[in-house]
């Protein structure tokens, strides 16, 4: 139950909107004003821009608690609101901001911020900012570092109180990232790098000056993460709860079946999503064999996996070799854009190793904004048959990709444009590297091969993370479920299974969200014939930004009910 401390929290904490006016206007004036609330109170950039607040975000429960009740009180106005009376743009504004609301406050409930393991990978900024104000703002957060780690040490003490932690099994040495942080050695803290980036535009007397401050604000922050290192190491990991699943946690069950709401945006069950897996895995792996067969291996299925993970000519032999297979890939997709999408954005990233801090815990590669990162630690674990897949959905026309149109995108509210959903996101990731077949990247048996394992993987995930979190699988049921599989290296598949362990749900959104939008896709073509063309489709589904997935079934379905138009009518046919 409640307490009555809460209830009044509720009653204050967000502004009523008025009961009259149109739908429109009464949803607009709560999101903006919400918008504005979130930013200010978790010292973002209500632009979206690289540069951030000047003041971190208190993370103390009081804090917490203010956001709970904030955004229940903002979500029950949502909710008097008739959706069926809202303009067509108006309803996807609505239902990406529920979507929203109903995780922040699922996130609140369960308390999520007492888990805040890992938050130490982020905290330090992945390359310069443009300007000196920018500049500035980053030394106005690293002054607070101190107050902010304390919070988070406060906050996963709570944590291990209640049993509400990553578990133990999983954690291992991840504590390691925090040591350069810890750093009095400015040559290796990634949080001096910035200051090592000034761009020329900066006088020289200003870009002085802000790296002399940054030394000092850098140095005085080192102590900090020392605290967090040795509480993190000798106090949190060897305390850290020893059940691995998400239903073991507090109020677990239903836990876990809203983490799956939140990341999926579907109402399926874990029993559900586990059934879909096992269909998925078996064909998937007819593919599999098939291509097998094509390569001209005439062994068995796992004597084959076992070539591909250890033959010399799938491993890259410096980093740079595998940056290289990486930006060729890139590239033949650059020529295939053209044909495949009618929008194109202007901005432009480029494709860098994973920052060498995080890289031994971080996944293969990861899409951004500013740049594609693609992980070239430990090289024999990065197989090269894996590195088209991975740069489709990573790069382009995948997240970095997809990132730079909704930063270009239409003038529409912040919420749209910076709300994430994974389903949406993850999902045209996965689909990207389906779509990598008709561009032509994939050139060998093997390839294709890499690209079905990389589609396994994803498959294979629907059921691991309902068998750790739902059936009461083991990590080791886990480990071999994948191994047996995919072409994934050894490593790759720890690395993976225990972000399954660590983030309940998370793994789900990639697979349900691929198969929707290849379910749309077939639909469109069988329904348009002649007149499908692949590029109003993806300009209709990228154009819309990240919305949750029901929301993005029914405007695919309605395009293709309107005859499946061109949504950009002004753009030049390549054709």
């Amino acid at each position: 139950m409640r307490s009555m401390m809460f209830v009044a929290l509720v009653a204050l904490a967000a502004p009523a909107i008025a009961q009259t006016g149109s739908a429109d206007a009464r949803l607009k004036t709560l999101y903006d004003a919400e918008w504005k609330w979130r930013t200010d109170e978790l010292g973002q950039d209500p632009e979206g821009g690289r540069g951030g607040s000047a003041h971190l975000p208190h993370v103390d429960a009081a804090s917490q608690q203010r956001r709970y009740a904030y955004w229940t009180k903002a979500l029950q106005d949502l909710n008097t609101i008739p959706f069926d009376q809202l303009s067509p743009e108006e309803r996807i504004n609505a239902e990406v901001f529920k979507t929203a609301l109903e995780g922040f406050v699922v996130e609140q409930k369960y308390k999520e911020y007492e888990d805040p393991f890992g938050f130490w990978t982020w905290i330090a900024p992945r390359g310069g900012f443009r300007s000196a104000d920018q500049y500035r703002a980053y030394l106005g957060r690293l002054s607070e570092m101190s107050r902010f780690i304390d919070e988070q040490i406060v906050n996963m003490r709570a944590g291990l109180k209640r049993g509400f932690t990553k578990p133990r099994v999983s954690l291992g040495d991840r504590w390691k990232p925090i040591e350069p942080l810890a750093s009095s050695d400015l040559a290796v803290n990634p949080l001096y790098a910035a200051f090592a980036q000034i761009p020329s535009s900066v006088p020289t007397a200003e870009r002085d000056a802000l790296v002399a401050e940054g030394k000092a604000a850098v140095a005085k922050a080192a102590p900090s993460f020392a605290k967090l290192l040795t509480f993190v190491r000798d106090d949190y990991i060897p305390k850290a709860r020893t059940a691995t699943a998400a239903e073991a946690l507090p109020d677990g069950k239903a836990y876990y079946v809203a983490k799956i709401r939140q990341y999926t945006t579907t109402e399926l069950t874990p029993e559900e999503i586990h059934a879909i897996g096992l269909k998925e895995v078996a064909r998937i792996d007819a593919d599999m064999q098939a291509t097998m067969k094509q390569s001209g291996w005439t062994g068995d299925f796992q004597g084959f996996l076992h070539f591909l993970k250890t033959d010399p000519q799938f491993t890259a032999k410096t980093p740079y070799d595998l940056i290289a297979k990486s930006t060729y890939v890139a590239n033949k997709i650059t020529g295939q854009l053209k044909y495949t999408i009618g929008l194109l954005p202007r901005y432009r990233g480029n494709i860098v190793p994973t920052p060498a801090n995080i890289a031994p815990f971080a996944t293969g590669g990861n899409g951004g904004l500013e740049s594609c990162l693609m992980n070239t630690y430990n090289l024999p674990a990065r197989p090269l048959y894996t590195i088209p897949p991975l740069t489709a959905h990573e790069c382009a026309p995948g997240h970095s990709f997809q990132a730079a149109l909704a930063l270009e995108g239409p003038n529409r509210p912040a919420i749209r444009k910076q709300t994430y959903f994974s389903g949406y996101g993850e999902g045209w990731g996965l689909y990207t590297e389906w779509l990598g077949i008709k561009m032509g990247i994939y050139e060998t048996p093997y390839d294709e091969f890499g690209r079905e394992t990389y589609e396994m993987w994803r498959a294979a995930r629907l059921v691991i993370d309902t068998g750790l979190h739902h059936k009461g699988w083991t990590r080791d049921q886990a480990l071999d479920f994948l191994k047996s599989h995919t072409a994934l290296s050894d490593h790759e598949v720890t690395i993976e299974v225990d972000r399954y362990i660590n983030d309940p749900g998370q793994a789900l959104a990639y697979k349900l969200g691929e198969m929707l939008i290849r379910r749309e896709r077939a639909k469109a073509e069988q329904t348009l014939g002649a007149k499908f063309d692949q590029r109003f489709f993806h300009d209709t589904l990228l154009g819309l930004g990240s919305v949750p997935l029901p929301t993005l079934e029914r405007v695919l379905d309605k395009w293709i009910a309107d005859g499946g138009p061109n949504p950009n009518p002004t753009i030049v046919d390549a054709k």
